[in-house]
C-alpha cells in the first residue's frame, strides 16, 4: 500500500512563498493498493494535479472516499480530469445524511452560479454510495468508515491491505468529547478506526495556545493529535490539515512541539504532512 499526499492544508488553499515546503493545496490523498486499485481520499484542491497524473497513467476505475462535504474537501472535484473522461468509472463514497442524498449534496457545487456545468452532464460514469455501517472491500483491501466528532456528517476511514493498516481522520476534534488520555478506544471518537494502525493521518490544525479559542470548530491541537495516536496505539502519526495561517516555519515549530509531547514511546516521532510525501506500508 502506497500513500501519496496531494494536498494537506485545511480550510482554504494557501499558495505562496511561505507555504512552499509543506504545500498550500487542501486535503487529497492517494492510496495505491498492491492489486492496482486506486483509492482517493477527499477532493480538495490537491485532486486537480492528481487527476492529471491519473490520466497520464491511464487509470480508468477510481474510488473516491469523501470524509465530509465542507468545501476544502470538495472544491477540487469540479477540476478533476477523470470526471471529464467518458471512459472513466468513478465511484464516490461519502457520509450518509438523513435529509439529502450524497449525489444531491455534491450537485449543489455543480450548478450556477457556482459552476456552469450540471453534475448530470459530467461525461464520466459516476456512481454514488453512502458509506456502509459494515466493512466493505475495494480490490483486496478491507475498508471501514465511522462517524467522528466534526460539524456536520463526517467520517474517518480505515484501510487494511497486505497486512498493513492506514487510518485517515483529517477533520476531527476528539477532545470535545472529554479527555483522551487514559480512555479505552471504545470511548474515543475515531478510536476504533485507528486502533493499532501502522499509519494515522490526523487533524493537527492548532497549537495548544490557539485551541482554547477554537473549541467546537471541529479540529485538534498537535497535543490532542499525539494523545489520540498514543491512546489508539498507532505506530506512526502524520500531522495533517495545516491551518491556513501557519507558514512553513510555524508548522515546523508545531512539529517540534508534537515531538516533545510524544516523548520516548512506541509512537514514532510525529511528522508533518507534506505535499508530495510518499509513504510505503508493507
Amino acid at each position: 500500500m502506497r500513500v501519496t499526499i496531494w494536498g494537506c492544508r485545511g480550510s482554504v488553499p494557501t499558495p505562496g512563498r511561505d507555504t512552499i515546503r509543506y504545500g498550500g493545496n487542501t486535503s487529497c490523498v492517494e492510496v495505491s493498493l498492491g492489486d492496482g486499485s486506486v483509492v482517493v481520499l477527499d477532493a480538495g484542491t490537491g485532486i486537480r494535479a492528481l487527476g492529471d497524473d491519473l490520466q497520464r497513467r491511464s487509470i480508468r476505475r477510481i474510488h473516491l472516499l469523501l470524509t465530509h462535504l465542507h468545501l476544502d474537501h470538495l472544491e477540487g472535484l469540479r477540476f478533476f480530469a477523470p470526471m471529464w473522461d467518458a471512459d472513466v468509472e468513478l465511484e464516490i463514497w461519502g457520509p450518509p445524511s438523513p435529509l439529502v442524498a450524497l449525489r444531491d449534496r455534491i450537485a449543489r457545487s455543480f450548478s450556477p452560479p457556482l459552476f456552469p456545468i450540471d453534475l448530470g452532464h459530467v461525461p464520466a460514469q459516476v456512481t454514488f454510495h453512502d458509506t456502509p455501517r459494515e466493512p466493505w472491500s475495494i480490490g483486496r483491501a478491507a475498508l471501514r468508515a465511522g462517524f467522528v466528532v466534526h460539524p456536520g456528517p463526517t467520517v474517518g476511514y480505515r484501510i487494511e491491505s497486505g497486512g498493513a493498516t492506514f487510518a485517515y481522520i483529517p477533520d476531527h476534534e476528539p477532545a470535545l468529547a472529554g479527555a483522551i488520555k487514559g480512555r479505552s478506544t471504545d470511548w474515543i471518537s475515531g478510536g476504533s478506526l485507528a486502533a493499532g494502525a501502522d499509519l494515522v493521518f490526523h487533524d493537527a490544525q492548532y497549537s495548544e495556545e490557539e485551541y482554547p479559542s477554537r473549541v467546537g470548530w471541529g479540529h485538534s491541537s498537535v497535543a490532542h493529535a499525539v494523545a489520540f495516536a498514543q491512546a489508539v496505539d498507532a505506530r506512526r502519526l502524520v500531522l495533517f490539515h495545516h491551518d491556513p495561517g501557519h507558514d512553513d516555519a510555524s508548522l515546523e515549530e508545531l512539529e517540534a512541539r508534537a515531538r516533545a509531547v510524544a516523548g520516548p514511546n512506541r509512537v514514532a516521532a510525529p511528522a508533518l504532512a507534506r505535499e508530495g510525501m510518499v509513504l510505503e506500508l508493507r
